[in-house]
């Protein structure tokens, strides 16, 4: 499929001439590249302090006199890198940063062996983080409505019948009989729509298609850890966004994360509603209000909310008005909040108004 178009520039030339250098390079030292790549990908995405990773003992570089390809040796005393240790522990500082610091170093040696492997395994570790390290999900397509930047409504391609790709169906987790095999368990039809069926947890109509909120949360969670490591290896080698398994990862996940996100803001939103009018048969509503409402941000990919006060502490009457007065000054505020994009703001007002009309007579 064809994703959003990236600007063509230096970068992604930058990305093309890494990935051919690495694939020049001969079996043995892309696999011990590898390797090594897997202990920094943990680096960059784990709580780490400590961290001890290798070059490889010779590389084939371009050689500055000739300009062809030679095999130049590393030294035996500049091949094992350590980074952290005690005081990173002690400061609870993690070996991201120097990591990032030490690659950067090791590229500017004047030893152009040195220098070579260093750009070989920042290429193999952001590599690693976006094609190995992530799931690969389905082929999706989502719509934008108008002032969206990130397409968010999976279409429906006709596609969901009998029929399914491999990623439609997981196998359970249970003990298996003699000469049977695993379990299938096939998605709902309205998972199947996004990318990852798995961390799907609200249809269209924003039903709950999981046994609780916290597992919902938790795929949301799930989601945002997924977006972060596409971060992280961005963040490690700018480049790597021209990837195409970058592309379809990045597009496939933030779509299905937005839509996600938007679907429990308003779930909660109506988990209050009921909390509210359920409390008012109660009559324990009669000593103020106040009430945080959940949206989802698409800036910062992640749940927030606004706080406001319906009715003030003390001893005063409950009167739905209250609320109704109290959600449309939020609304009022919220619609001129230039700190949210103008998507967010809608998603929010959205919400708000739900909560205003279910007290409004």
């Amino acid at each position: 499929m064809k994703y959003p178009e990236i600007p063509n520039d230096i970068t992604r030339q930058e990305y093309q001439t890494c990935k051919a250098f690495f694939e020049k390079q001969p079996v043995i030292i892309q696999r011990f590249l590898d390797a090594q790549a897997g202990l920094l990908a943990d680096a960059m995405t784990t709580v780490t302090y400590e961290l001890h990773f290798s070059l490889p003992d010779q590389v084939l570089a371009q050689s500055r006199q000739v300009g062809e390809l030679v095999s130049m040796s590393i030294p035996n005393d500049e091949r094992i890198q350590d980074l952290g240790g005690f005081w990173n522990r002690l400061k609870k500082q993690e070996i991201r940063r120097d990591l990032l610091k030490k690659l950067m170093e090791l590229e500017q040696s004047p030893d152009q062996a040195i220098s070579t492997s260093a750009t070989l395994l920042r290429f193999a570790t952001a590599s690693h983080m976006v094609s190995n390290m992530l799931p690969d999900g389905r082929s999706v397509h989502y719509l934008a409505e108008k002032d969206e930047a990130i397409p968010n409504i999976p279409l429906d391609d006709g596609l969901q019948s009998a029929i399914t790709q491999a990623s439609d169906a997981i196998a359970e987790d249970a003990q298996l009989e003699e000469g049977r095999g695993e379990l299938q368990v096939p998605f709902v039809p309205a998972a199947r729509r996004f990318f990852l069926p798995q961390w799907v947890a609200f249809d269209s109509q924003d039903n709950l298609l999981v046994g609780s909120l916290s597992e919902a949360e938790a795929y949301l969670q799930s989601m945002q850890r997924y977006v972060q490591i596409l971060h992280r290896a961005s963040s490690l080698a700018s480049y790597i966004v021209f990837s195409e398994d970058y592309q379809h990862k990045r597009y496939g996940i933030l779509g299905q994360l937005v839509n996600q996100g938007r679907a429990l803001g308003r779930y909660k939103t109506r988990q209050i509603i009921r909390t509210i009018e359920s409390r008012v048969e109660k009559g324990s509503l009669n000593r103020g209000l106040s009430l945080s409402m959940p949206y989802f941000d698409d800036q910062a990919l992640e749940m927030k909310s606004v706080r406001f006060e319906a009715i003030p502490a003390g001893r005063i009457m409950f009167v739905p008005a209250f609320v109704v007065r109290a959600s449309r000054g939020e609304q009022a505020k919220v619609s001129q909040d230039t700190r949210l994009s103008m998507p967010t703001r809608k998603h929010l007002l959205a919400q708000l108004k739900e909560l205003e009309m279910a007290f409004f007579s």
